[in-house]
């Protein structure tokens, strides 16, 4: 069971995306993205409700209070963050990137390892996205 408990994985180089684009999902169902281009991966972005000034602040609060979760990369425009599964302790990678001229903030959710995540990864976004339109900051 030991060797279950590191099953972190390292963080894939490919985070933080090219430019204005996160990294695509890959084929396999555990992951989710507002970029992806098929209905599998894809889910809508973080529509903005206040001004990216207002949001990211708000963002990075409602990021932080994700269960077992920590920020790991704050570039103001891009927030990468490490959330960890209760009992194996799984690392997904959480993606965000704010689009100013388009009014919204791009999201990306990632297993590391394994296939199929059973839905968390699209869990967790929509949880953040239902924190953040309680706070007023994107629309629904």
């Amino acid at each position: 069971m030991a060797p279950l408990l590191s099953c972190g994985g390292k963080a894939p180089g490919t985070l933080g995306g090219t430019g204005r684009s996160l990294s695509p999902c890959p084929a396999s169902p555990n992951c989710v993205s507002s970029d992806a281009a098929d209905n599998a991966h894809q889910v809508p972005p973080l529509v903005l409700a206040v001004s990216p000034e207002k949001a990211w602040p708000a963002l990075r609060m409602a990021v932080s209070s994700l269960p077992r979760t920590t920020i790991v990369d704050d570039s103001g425009q891009y927030l990468h963050a490490e959330c960890r599964s209760a009992v194996f302790r799984f690392v997904d990678d959480l993606e965000l990137h704010l689009r100013p001229d388009e009014g919204a903030i791009a999201v990306r959710s990632a297993s590391r390892l394994g296939y199929s995540d059973f839905g968390v990864n699209r869990g967790r976004v929509e949880t953040l996205r239902r924190k953040l339109v309680s706070a007023g900051v994107v629309k629904p």
